[in-house]
Formats: structure tokens, C-alpha cells, sequence
């Protein structure tokens, strides 16, 4: 039988082992915050190697998935392989021909391969195991209006919708510098319209700091939202020194009002991907973007 000091003695080796366990865990599950996944960019690996040897390296980093541009040049056999040998999950796509072949175009040849585009990026998502295609869906400018680009591109992305439905892939809308669905509460009634669960949005923190605050967005697209990109904007910097130096601020740098963008999430109740698109680079500008989404996350 053991002796009373023994057993006190034992408790407490045991509870100074949990509580040091728990401080190596702790930055993570506060990073993660419990609702927001961390990835990257497959473009942002800058290391040579195989498709394997990148995921390994994101893998190694911390990063819970990663996301592919579709269509690409990439063997798809290779990417499989890649993925289920590092185990390092391809949560989505990036639709690589939207600015090019764009849906609000007025040649209905060229929304015709842009609808094309967005079916080939839905079939790659669904093989690779994603669940989004992030969708840029129009452009206004001095060649298509603001009332063209939203009739046209509902059009067209209704035509993609079976497919969608068919395969349970989410066509994500992101909002970029576009000129068009610059206000949340017009994005959400363009989505609401369109009248499929198949549809959200794919919130870029960044892109957003220039006409309006992240939270706002997210309070009024609500259950809309599905993804998040994961960059930074300085008004400062944009005002002082250009426009495009906005984004010269790296995460965690800028007026993205993370805590506040963190609030608004909790609020919703929402949990899903957010995805670094910074400059990327080797393994040690990798592991620096890691620590950054981690510091971002646990704002508060």
C-alpha cells in the first residue's frame, strides 16, 4: 500500500506533466481558436521539389490543407499521390480563368469558356476532396456595366449550378478589386438571389480594408460565408505611398482589425478555412506566415 506522500506526490508530477503538456498545445488551440483552419496557396510554396516535397513542407509547418488553382498544369495523379501520402487535406480551388475568361464578359463565346473554366474547377475540386471553388463572377469597367456584370453573371453561374449540386461543391464568390459587390448587403442579396445552398461567399480580409471592415461582412453575409482569404491592407501606407503599397503590410501589420473580425465570427457561430495569399517564399518566410496566422487568430 502506498503511503499519503507518496500518492500527493505522484498527483503532482502528474498535474505539473499535464499543465506542461498543455503549454505546448496551447498557442494552437488558441491560434485555431477552435473555428478557423490555416492553409495556403499551392503558388506560395517557393521551394524546389516535387508536388510531394511541397506538401510535406507545409505539412512540416503546421498548416492544416492547402489550395490548387483549377484548371492547371499540375498531374493530377501526382497531386493525389502527394496529398494522401502526406495526408495534408486540398480543402479547395482557385478558379484560374475567371479574370481572363470572365462571366460578365459581352462576347458570350468568351463567358461561354469561362462557364467551361468554372465546370473544369468544379470536377477538379470534387476529385482532389475540396469543397469550394473560389470564383471571381465579373468585372465592371468602361466596357461592361455595373447592371451588365450582375445580370450576366448570375446567368452564367446558373448554368454551372447543376454541376455544382451534382458534385456538392460550393461556388465561393470572393471579393476583389473588381468594382463590383462592393457592399455586404448587396453581396448577400446577389447570392440569396441565385437561390442554391451550392453558392457563398469567400471572404478576402484584405481586399476588404479598402472600402470597409471585415466584420461588417461577415455580420451581414452570416451563414453565406464560407471561406476565408488571409492577407492584410495599411491605409497608411495606401494614402502615403500608393494604392497597391496597401498591401505591402504583412499579416497581423495592417487594419485588418483582427480581434474585431474575430468577434464577428464567434458571433455566427462560424468555423471553416482561412488561407494565407501573401507573398510566399522558402521555408523560413513559410514558417513566418504560420506564426502570423496563428497571432491573428488568437486576437482578441
Amino acid at each position: 500500500m502506498q503511503s499519503a506522500n507518496s500518492l500527493t506526490r505522484r498527483t503532482v508530477l502528474a498535474g505539473a506533466a499535464a499543465t506542461a503538456a498543455m503549454a505546448t498545445f496551447m498557442p494552437r488551440a488558441l491560434a485555431e481558436n477552435e473555428r478557423i483552419k490555416k492553409a495556403v496557396k499551392f503558388g506560395m510554396v517557393g521551394i524546389k521539389g516535387s508536388v510531394k516535397d511541397k506538401f510535406a513542407l507545409v505539412k512540416k509547418l503546421g498548416f492544416d490543407g492547402i489550395e490548387l488553382d483549377a484548371p492547371s498544369g499540375l498531374d493530377k495523379d501526382e497531386v493525389l499521390a502527394a496529398r494522401d501520402e502526406v495526408g495534408l487535406p486540398i480543402h479547395g480551388v482557385v478558379n484560374s480563368v475567371h479574370w481572363r475568361k470572365t462571366l460578365s464578359d459581352a462576347n458570350p463565346e468568351v463567358r461561354a469558356e469561362g462557364v467551361k473554366g468554372l465546370e473544369t474547377a468544379i470536377r477538379d475540386c470534387k476529385l482532389y476532396g475540396g469543397s469550394t471553388v473560389l470564383l471571381v463572377p465579373a468585372v465592371v469597367n468602361g466596357r461592361v456595366s455595373y447592371k451588365q456584370a450582375y445580370e450576366r453573371s448570375q446567368a452564367e453561374i446558373k448554368k454551372v449550378l447543376p454541376l455544382a449540386a451534382e458534385l456538392e461543391i460550393t461556388i465561393a464568390i470572393e471579393n476583389v478589386w473588381n468594382n463590383f459587390l462592393l457592399s455586404p448587403l448587396e453581396a448577400a442579396r446577389y447570392l440569396d438571389e441565385l437561390e442554391s445552398p451550392w453558392v457563398g461567399w469567400y471572404l478576402d480580409i484584405g481586399n476588404i480594408v479598402r472600402y470597409g471592415w471585415p466584420k461588417d461582412w461577415v455580420e451581414a453575409l452570416g451563414k453565406r460565408l464560407k471561406k476565408l482569404d488571409i492577407k492584410d491592407f495599411s491605409r497608411k501606407k495606401s494614402n502615403d505611398e500608393g494604392l497597391w503599397k496597401g498591401f505591402q503590410a504583412d499579416i497581423g501589420d495592417g487594419d485588418g482589425d483582427w480581434a474585431e473580425l474575430n468577434k464577428a465570427l464567434a458571433a455566427i457561430d462560424w468555423t471553416g478555412w482561412g488561407t494565407a495569399e501573401v507573398r510566399g517564399g522558402d521555408e523560413a518566410r513559410l514558417t513566418e506566415i504560420a506564426k502570423r496566422m496563428d497571432d491573428v487568430y488568437a486576437r482578441t
